[in-house]
């Protein structure tokens, strides 16, 4: 355990150097905000959700902070959801031009091959440089395009070396985000978002309220962040992996080069225990159906 930590820590702090950042860690303080009504993604096999209904979302907590989400229910199905961040920082341009991809088309191939259903946490910055995938992504029904800022600066003080965003502006980098997914053609991003390194504190979550999404994070980390050695990712995440769980990865091929290879490993093994691969949504909607039961109940 302690080596995962340290290797979770060492690719992080080479994240931040880069500035592509692999998600390792993040603040856990969790209350909540209704978030706003958006429109749902298209209905497919995997879809738990009628076409009609809009992306579920968090309940408001006490002194309506932006609510934070880490895992579905581990009493009430074996899902897992696998979620993928688009990271591309907004100074990242001239890498890109100089060959740098920062794109995996490789694996929403093999998503697609497998039927697996997964949700990708964007930055606009990454939908403003790869618009056409952007769009292909967001209009297939197995996947959901969700927030990941614009710029993938930090939204607290510190956080592996990244820039911060300043506490005015954190809301309308959420919202150029969102700019960026209508300019590409993503027609119905969920109200969802990923603090960029999966840091934020109380500042961070009340400066989102308004802006009405549920924040996203995880519980099982993939390490596949710089990593070279499929194997050891695949085996970090089938060792993390419980009823509920949210997984972290990439789909850059520059910052996570060994991911799709993973996933041929850990969708087959994931499925011969039982497990049912959903979209964050379909998790949220559980776990605010379930709240809802009990409320009725008592």
């Amino acid at each position: 355990m302690i080596t995962l930590v340290r290797r979770c820590a060492a690719l992080c702090a080479l994240g931040a150097q880069t500035t592509v950042l692999a998600g390792c860690s993040g603040d856990a303080t969790a209350p909540g905000h209704p978030g706003r009504p958006a429109r749902p993604p298209a209905a497919s096999a995997a879809a738990a959700a009628p076409p009609s209904a809009a992306p579920p979302t968090l309940a408001p907590g006490p002194s309506g902070l932006t609510p934070v989400f880490m895992n579905g229910s581990r009493a009430h199905g074996r899902t897992v959801a696998l979620t993928f961040d688009a990271d591309m920082t907004a100074d990242q341009g001239p890498r890109a031009a100089a060959g740098e991809r920062f794109d995996n088309p490789a694996l929403v191939a093999t998503l697609r091959r497998l039927r697996v259903p997964a949700t990708f946490f964007m930055t606009g910055r990454w939908a403003d440089e790869y618009p056409a995938q952007a769009k292909d992504i967001g209009r297939d029904p197995l996947f959901e395009v969700a927030n990941h800022s614009y710029s993938h600066h930090a939204f607290t003080g510190s956080c592996y070396g990244l820039p911060t965003v300043p506490a005015p502006r954190m809301r309308a980098d959420m919202e150029r985000a969102f700019d960026a997914f209508r300019r590409a053609g993503v027609e119905r991003p969920v109200p969802y978002f990923r603090f960029p390194g999966g840091c934020y504190d109380r500042r961070a979550l009340r400066a989102l309220a308004p802006g009405g999404v549920t924040a996203v994070q995880w519980d099982v980390v993939s390490g596949d962040a710089f990593a070279t050695d499929s194997s050891a990712v695949a085996q970090q995440v089938l060792d993390g992996v419980r009823p509920g769980s949210v997984v972290v990865m990439h789909c850059t091929r520059s910052a996570a080069p060994a991911t799709e290879r993973a996933l041929r490993t850990i969708i087959p093994k994931l499925r011969e225990r039982g497990f049912r691969f959903v979209r964050v949504s379909e998790q949220i909607g559980s776990t605010t159906g379930a709240a809802e039961a009990a409320g009725a109940r008592s």
